[in-house]
């Protein structure tokens, strides 16, 4: 329920420039990095400080390309993507699946059923959040993190319009919004790379 801290998102929020086909826009594989080699590297140690060993760990929408570090060791990484190429080509994907969460939001795994869950530069492109993020707390055992990251870059014509609206601080608020509507708890925010002489990068964090 919408409290008065909680206010309903603006008319238009969610809708995008190019409201075309997603197959068809992710369709030609795309095996390149979205952020540059210091945000990469401040993201892995990151992963490697919260992620548990022998976890089982949620890729959301994900590509060619993790970012986890070597240690810990995780017993299993699911990767989701929109392109079966990039996905494929991922080595750190135990298993995967090609799904469009604008279209569908119902994730096709057991309740409780991983240990954490990513979002790597990429919940600007969701017009559900909410619905998206509560399923990514259905799948989620109890006192799990769900790690969101972003930087300044996107695919402006397919990022929502609250996004295009707000800086890397607004940003981080309303992703703190969409936590806190699907129901987790314990958020934080951490700056890992500053965006000095580079990209930025941010962690906003929930607990299932």
């Amino acid at each position: 329920m919408t409290t008065e801290s909680e206010p309903e998102f603006p008319p238009g929020s969610f809708e995008r420039v190019d409201d075309g086909d997603d197959a068809a826009f992710y369709a030609p594989p795309r095996l390149v990095t979205h952020i540059d080699d210091a945000a990469i590297a401040a993201l892995r140690d990151h992963y490697g400080r919260v992620l548990k060993p022998n976890g089982v760990v949620l890729d959301l929408m994900s590509s060619w390309v993790s970012h986890l570090p070597e240690e810990p060791e995780l017993s299993e990484v699911i990767g989701h993507g929109m392109n079966a190429q990039e996905l494929e080509a991922n080595p750190r994907l135990t298993r995967w699946f090609v799904q469009d969460l604008n279209r569908e939001t119902a994730l096709p795994l057991e309740d409780a059923s991983c240990d954490a869950a990513l979002c790597c530069v990429s919940v600007q492109y969701l017009q559900k959040p909410v619905e998206v993020f509560a399923e990514v707390r259905r799948v989620l055992r109890p006192g799990s993190p769900f790690i969101v990251t972003y930087s300044n870059r996107c695919f402006p014509t397919k990022a929502v319009a609250i996004w295009r609206s707000l800086d890397l601080r607004g940003h981080a608020t309303l992703i703190h919004l969409y936590l806190t509507r699907a129901g987790f708890s314990g958020i934080e925010v951490e700056v890992l790379a500053n965006g000095m002489g580079g990209d930025p990068l941010v962690a906003v964090t929930g607990l299932a």
